[in-house]
């Protein structure tokens, strides 16, 4: 048995306006000091007011929410009593949102928020969540990253009942986002999008908005890092972002998330480049350990007219290519020698970013399941800037 979902989603010109149609009372806001500088938040309580809905605004989330940051959020909206929860911002304060309202219409903590419990979270409250960025996909997700600062690790966590009730990509939400942001959070969706094609656990239902999500990053992220107001380009990659998301979400992500997210627990890269970095490096090992992976790799080469070659690990090398030269293009690192890790620091943690790698369950959705040993070189190989030849 498998399963596909996603929230009922608005797009385009205006979108926002749906916020004053929603019935309810009162909605918690989730978000960041950043949105609300900039003023992002001004437009979602203007549509609140206009559907007579009163509202109260938590703009403490972090980069990579915490879980002391959750349970604060909580209790202040155990409070409020809300019937609608919105997520406003990039992957962190949608994260965030999905595990406040899982905490305060089951009464558990943030650690408790599990697959194979049933919450009936909809009796209490439901969830909006609208996105700043184009590349987390969280608003088509039902996964939550939060990070725990006592282990220094990220814990992925959530349930089938943690997928927002409604998405809304409001194209001004994403106007003039600056390029190194859109960078980050567009090789995130192109990570996504990948993974989910090729992971063991993907499906009929994930393969077409899949293959379509990277054919619009590959079209369209330069566009929109090169120039932050070009409205098509950046309307193309909300769409593409939530699209890979609903890829991975009702599949799985793999070695690049998984190593990806062991590089971010310990060294607190940006979740984007550190997944985007390794992106390359993982294809190039299940190229090499998998012809059946190669050959998905290869019908996406051919599906972007990437590459039209008959030989399908040509194909997907030229896909990986690619990926490398669109990285570059868009501001993003290619080894971890590029970023400010220390060589020395990165060899002391190795022993904890294999541990952390091996044990998602991303690294066991792929056709070549790496041991400790292949993974303590893939790290190696990463930060390095040397093609995988093993």
């Amino acid at each position: 048995m498998q399963f596909f979902g996603v929230p009922f989603t608005v797009f385009g010109d205006d979108s926002l306006q749906y916020l004053n149609t929603i019935e309810g009372k009162r909605a918690f806001i989730v978000t960041d000091k950043n949105i609300i500088k900039l003023g992002l938040a001004d437009l979602v309580t203007t549509e609140l007011k206009k559907a007579n809905i009163e509202y109260k605004i938590f703009d403490g989330v972090e980069p990579d929410p915490s879980i002391k940051t959750v349970e604060k959020a909580t209790a202040i909206a155990k409070d409020f009593k809300p019937d609608w929860f919105i997520g406003l911002g990039g992957g962190s304060p949608m994260d965030a949102s999905k595990s406040v309202w899982a905490c305060y219409a089951a009464g558990i903590g943030p650690l408790d928020i599990s697959p194979s419990e049933i919450y009936d979270l909809r009796a209490k409250a439901r969830l909006i969540c609208i996105p700043t960025t184009s590349g987390t996909g969280s608003e088509s997700s039902w996964c939550i990253i939060l990070t725990d600062t006592e282990r220094e690790r990220k814990v992925s966590l959530g349930s089938y009942e943690t997928l927002p009730d409604i998405a809304i990509l409001d194209p001004r939400m994403v106007m003039g986002l600056p390029p190194q942001i859109t960078g980050d959070t567009g090789i995130d969706a192109l990570c996504h999008a990948i993974e989910g094609y090729v992971s063991t656990w993907r499906s009929l239902f994930t393969d077409g908005p899949g293959l379509v999500a990277i054919k619009l990053v590959f079209e369209n992220l330069k566009k929109a890092y090169d120039d932050g107001k070009n409205e098509d380009a950046r309307k193309a990659m909300m769409c593409a972002a939530s699209m890979a998301s609903a890829c991975f979400i009702n599949g799985m992500a793999g070695l690049g998330h998984s190593t990806g997210h062991a590089i971010g627990g310990l060294f607190h890269t940006p979740h984007g480049r550190a997944v985007g970095l390794f992106l390359p490096y993982t294809m190039e090992y299940l190229i090499n350990g998998s012809d059946k992976t190669a050959s998905r790799y290869a019908e996406i080469a051919r599906f972007c007219n990437i590459s039209r070659d008959n030989d399908d690990k040509k194909c997907a090398k030229a896909l990986v290519d690619a990926v490398r030269k669109l990285a570059k293009s868009v501001g993003q690192p290619l080894a971890f020698k590029d970023t400010n890790i220390k060589r020395e620091e990165y060899i002391k943690q190795m022993e904890g970013l294999v541990d952390r790698s091996i044990n998602e369950l991303m690294t066991s959705a792929v056709t070549r399941v790496p041991e400790s040993e292949d993974l303590e070189k893939l790290f190696t190989y990463a930060y390095d800037g040397k093609s995988v030849d093993f």
